[in-house]
């Protein structure tokens, strides 16, 4: 069964997420199957949302054995299209650039990092996470070179819009966004957007003591 991904809601693919990193987990200490119950109770949730949300794309389970964990990640990967490598790129080489662009996780998860870029010509040449820092109007070549569709966005609020819709314009079809400020994308255009001091702020309210 191949869905479109708009026919299956956020939050079963953000859950989605949440079974591969528990599977990944399991693979590691040589656990070869998990019952939909275990999996479910591993992350706080039901065993029947579970089977549903595996059931948008396919069926996986068997009766009396449950899943088997290693030809289910290979599934989960093949669904999120991480079981190939994704060349990504990076513009925004300040402090949370620099940051984002050392996580050490990128190939493991199929995305392979391939640039870094910076309006600022004091950091033009620097090297990040082992790649020189290029200016924006390298942009096209890279793109065009790499086959480069998904972005991270790691620049001030104010420059945000402005690098998006030149990304979009090269032909970026996915951009993490860390600036915190929501962007206009057109519906060919899929955005996800990480507010680091939101985040706090709502984790503060709900650690607060009354």
């Amino acid at each position: 069964m191949s869905r479109s991904p708009s026919d299956v809601p956020n939050p079963a693919v953000r859950r989605l997420s949440l079974y591969l990193r528990q599977l990944e987990t399991l693979a590691a200490t040589d656990v070869a199957t998990v019952s939909s119950r275990k999996l479910a109770q591993s992350l706080n949730l039901t065993d029947a949302q579970v089977r549903k949300d595996l059931a948008y794309f396919g069926q996986f389970g068997r009766p009396g054995v449950g899943y088997e964990v290693v030809p289910l990640i290979q599934r989960l990967r093949g669904i999120f299209g991480t079981d190939r490598t994704t060349h990504t790129l990076i513009v925004g080489a300040g402090n949370l650039g620099r940051a984002v662009a050392a996580y050490g996780g990128f190939r493991a998860k199929g995305f392979e990092l391939v640039a870094v870029f910076d309006s600022d010509e004091k950091k033009i040449g620097r090297k990040v996470a082992r790649l020189p820092v290029q200016p924006l109007e390298e942009l096209p070549e890279v793109i065009n070179k790499h086959d480069v569709r998904m972005a991270i966005l790691a620049v001030p609020a104010g420059a945000a819009q402005a690098v998006a819709d030149r990304l979009i314009e090269l032909g970026i079809r996915g951009i993490l966004n860390f600036a915190p400020t929501p962007l206009q994308v057109p519906s060919s255009v899929t955005t996800r957007s990480v507010d680091v001091a939101a985040e706090l702020e709502q984790l503060s309210f709900l650690t607060s003591a009354e």
